[in-house]
């Protein structure tokens, strides 16, 4: 009995030590390895987008951060940035040179909606993740047919729908005029305004006026549309030319109730160079909690953010709202490098960002990141504001703009 004992003991021991290395095993793809982990990045530091350059300061802060504090599962992140000039060619040679020289392990928050479909399918084809891109369009949600590729903010679409409501709701009689870029950014803003008002779109909206990214200015478009006598203004323009557009409204002497996208709504890029008085009574909507806002002031979360500042970027604008919606995207990245543990694949870091159920609390309450295998769209809800001068001010519910705007899937 003693013998059959101590064979037993023996096998057992064999086996856990055949057994043992399998199940601790780390699987790697190409990019990663025990001590790092290769991110890649393009950002429009120079060209007609360069004001949204300095998200890319804010990530590479962010990463260095992270990686003083042991980095992520003790592997230090390695964060290649290249500029792309906000110019879909150059684009094209950068990521090319990240996969195929830098040997990347996955592309994050890379600015532009033109920019990044031009990589999109290359990317897919590479079986690359193109992990939480730097743009609202709906594009980034379709893991039928891309499914290495998702954003991170609400949609321009599901944005646009919530405009469309309040207008519905509160000025159901109203000439609308729109300013849009474009390209598939101002076509996205278009589909969601078509989504919400529907059958009354033709009779409401008097005047849309395109603009191309590369164009010097939009004092014609705003002349333009102005001339069509419009109540409501939408403004879905990007930094530069929505600075442009409430100058030009304020030289006009014309008093529009103004609504302008989201990605407009830094007071650093765009109501400040502006003018403050200029930008008073602006709508936007927002899913984040504004830093300037004093109702914030002793919120843990902007004090961590604000200590975040002071130690690694001292000379930026606390007040940019692009700066600080970086500033979570890359929260989002840390949390989905956790989740894959040891098995640091490709595969594996899209079946978490598709499995992302957590609050930030950089994000007004009742905002949730969440996400599965067929919903690829981490944020949802937005909440209407008004800029009082000095401040964007919050009114009303958070709206979830969950809707049919699913790509490949109505």
């Amino acid at each position: 009995m003693s013998l059959f004992r101590s064979t037993a003991v023996v096998f057992l021991a064999l086996a856990a030590m055949v057994a043992t290395p399998s199940l601790a095993q780390k699987k790697y793809d190409a990019g990663a390895s025990d001590t790092e982990i290769k991110v890649g990045q393009t950002i429009p530091l120079s060209g007609p987008a360069s004001a949204y350059g300095g998200i890319g300061r804010v990530q590479a802060a962010y990463i260095r951060m992270i990686n003083e504090q042991g980095g992520v599962n003790g592997r230090k992140i390695n964060l290649i940035q290249y500029d792309d000039a906000y110019s879909p060619p150059k684009t094209v040679e950068q990521v090319r040179k990240l996969v195929e020289g830098d040997e990347v392990f996955l592309l994050f928050y890379s600015f532009g909606t033109a920019t990044n479909s031009a990589v999109q399918k290359y990317l897919n084809s590479k079986r690359v993740p193109q992990l939480f891109v730097a743009t609202g369009a709906s594009r980034w949600g379709d893991p039928e047919h891309f499914p290495w590729t998702m954003g991170w903010a609400p949609s321009y679409r599901s944005e646009a729908r919530v405009y469309a409501k309040y207008i519905l709701q509160n000025h159901p009689d109203a000439r609308i005029g729109i300013l849009y870029q474009n390209d598939d950014l101002g076509k996205d803003y278009l589909a969601g305004l078509h989504d919400a008002l529907g059958d009354k779109y033709a009779a409401m909206v008097v005047a849309e006026a395109p603009f191309d990214i590369t164009a010097p200015t939009i004092d014609s478009q705003v002349v333009s549309i102005k001339s069509a006598s419009p109540d409501i203004f939408v403004d879905l323009a990007t930094a530069k030319f929505a600075a442009q557009a409430i100058k030009k409204i304020a030289e006009l002497g014309w008093h529009p109730i103004h609504i302008m996208s989201a990605a407009s709504a830094s007071i650093a890029l765009v109501m400040k160079p502006a003018g403050l008085e200029n930008s008073k009574g602006i709508l936007s909507a927002s899913f984040q909690k504004d830093v300037s806002d004093p109702q914030w002031k002793d919120d843990p979360a902007i004090k961590e953010y604000l200590a975040f500042l002071a130690k690694y970027l001292p000379d930026a604008d606390r007040a940019d709202v692009a700066a600080y919606n970086t500033y979570s995207a890359a929260l989002g990245l840390v949390q989905v490098l956790k989740q894959c543990g040891d098995e640091l694949t490709r595969d594996n870091v899209m079946k978490q960002a598709a499995n992302l159920d957590f609050e930030l609390k950089t994000y007004l309450p009742g905002v949730r990141v969440k996400t599965g295998p067929t919903d690829y769209y981490p944020i949802e809800q937005l909440q209407l504001m008004r800029f009082n001068g000095e401040n964007w001010i919050h009114f009303g519910d958070v709206i979830d703009g969950h809707m049919s705007d699913r790509v490949g899937q109505e």
